[in-house]
């Protein structure tokens, strides 16, 4: 197998190919390091390369193998984490220059996990500033760009991990999404990404923040590969306030489970923000197609989202000024949103009508199994498309394009975005899964159906594949 191919090969496996001796931890983080130093500077998929301790990592662990057959079920895989999530000794600058010092002395529970489940760790992945946009193009960092077409934004605030992967510079990536943050770069750059169900993946050091909207989860480029790092990542973390038992069967056997005759609901307008462009009503109508034939019970509904909008933008807004980071410090549109940050009393009231709210948005699923939303309102941007806008312009297209996210994470709802092919500029094209309450198998059975449909690992960006 020739480098390009290993850096593309899916993470599970890889894990295969290690364990078997036909591969070692070694050989595969030089494959991604290689193509990290020479398409990065275009990229800027990675704000901090650990190529020294993924060196020392991938030596140790390449010299266990000839001691043990006991091996973690990622054992040698290359990983990416997000700029947003803590690992000890590693800079993380949450997306702002004046934190290039910051050098945390722990580890995040989910970096724990991640950890323990033997993957190497490549570097931390680019976000935007406090991972508040949903475009990666921090100041004082190099902006991230979309592989399939360097021109565009491969989303945020997970744009980082979702390029990496998408260009072969991580073979899976670690994600977060507040707002749709996993969702939207994994369906910018043509992945997999689940925004799991509220207390099925730790937040540790922290507990709640912000009502839980915020949750980890992986971006990787095929169903089996995402369902079987949730199952690493999934699980109680001493301390949590909340948290969900483990699934039975695994994520990663739901994979191989054949759903039928479900109650499917789908819409591609989000009230009161209108109809989906033109490409994302066709990755819809496409998915609901294959639904149909599949045996499904497909119903055009929706549940209203209208009452949802203010009271979590207040709730959005306070994670700025939770940040504590000086106003002078940031970035004019994160200035603009802590200068909006209200008081502690309409904080606390806007979390508890989002709440109310949010009870009445699940009662939808009381006789709806899984709910197909576009990811986004309408296709990726350019990079630097909005740069010129005032904040208040640019926060309105945030809200305006993020639209269909915001529900899972409100609500707790878990959610998958998957790729169905491209749109008229030749970019991705998505659709997310949004499922009942903790009911991640189900989307990810799925998923699998509609992967092993209309398989995707077979597309790679022209831009990565030039050795």
């Amino acid at each position: 197998m020739n480098k390009i191919d290993l850096a593309f090969t899916p993470a599970l496996e890889l894990a295969k190919l290690i364990r078997v001796r036909e591969v070692s931890p070694l050989e595969l983080v030089e494959v991604y390091l290689e193509r990290i130093e020479r398409l990065n500077p275009q990229l800027g998929s990675y704000f901090t390369v650990t190529a020294d301790l993924a060196v020392t990592d991938a030596i140790a662990k390449t010299e266990l193998l000839t001691t043990t057959s006991e091996l973690p079920p990622f054992f040698g895989v290359p990983i990416s984490i997000k700029d947003l999530n803590v690992v000890a000794g590693v800079t993380c600058t949450y997306g702002n220059p004046a934190l290039l010092n910051n050098i945390p002395n722990y580890d995040d529970g989910v970096v724990t996990r991640i950890k323990q489940a033997g993957f190497i760790i490549l570097g931390k992945t680019a976000t935007p500033e406090l991972g508040s946009f949903p475009y990666t193009e921090p100041v004082g960092f190099t902006p991230a760009r979309n592989p399939w077409n360097l021109e565009y934004t491969p989303g945020g605030s997970s744009g980082g991990a979702a390029s990496s992967v998408a260009a072969g510079l991580s073979a899976i990536a670690q994600g977060s999404d507040g707002g749709g943050s996993i969702r939207g770069p994994a369906a910018c750059c043509g992945l997999v990404g689940i925004k799991p169900a509220r207390g099925r993946v730790t937040k540790a050091p922290v507990g709640d923040r912000l009502g839980g909207i915020a949750v980890n989860g992986p971006i990787a480029r095929t169903v089996a590969d995402a369902a079987a790092m949730l199952d690493v990542i999934s699980g109680y973390f001493t301390g949590d306030p909340y948290w969900l038992p483990d699934p039975q069967p695994s994520f990663l056997a739901s994979t191989q489970v054949k759903l039928e005759n479900l109650n499917i609901a789908f819409s591609t307008n989000i009230f009161p923000f209108g109809e989906a462009d033109a490409n994302c009503q066709q990755g819809v109508i496409k998915t609901i197609q294959l639904l149909e034939q599949f045996g499904h019970q497909i119903t055009e509904k929706s549940p209203d989202l209208s009452n949802l909008i203010e009271p979590f933008k207040i709730v959005w807004q306070a994670g700025v000024a939770a940040a504590g980071i000086p106003s002078e410090a940031l970035q004019p549109l994160n200035r603009w949103l802590l200068a909006k940050s209200g008081s502690v009393a309409e904080y606390l009231q806007a979390l508890a009508q989002m709440q109310i709210v949010s009870r009445q948005i699940i009662a939808f699923f009381d006789t709806v199994d899984v709910l197909v939303l576009p990811v986004y309102l309408h296709s990726p941007i350019p990079v630097g498309a909005w740069a010129d806008l005032s904040p208040e312009e640019t926060f309105a297209k945030i809200v305006h394009w993020v639209s269909p996210c915001p529900v899972a994470n409100a609500t707790g709802l878990p959610a998958i975005a998957l790729p169905v092919g491209f749109d008229s500029n030749g970019l991705p094209l998505s659709v997310q899964l949004i499922g009942k309450p903790a009911a991640e198998s189900t989307l990810i059975s799925l998923a699998a159906q509609l992967e092993a449909a209309n398989p995707w690992i077979q597309y790679r960006p022209a831009f990565a594949t030039i050795s």
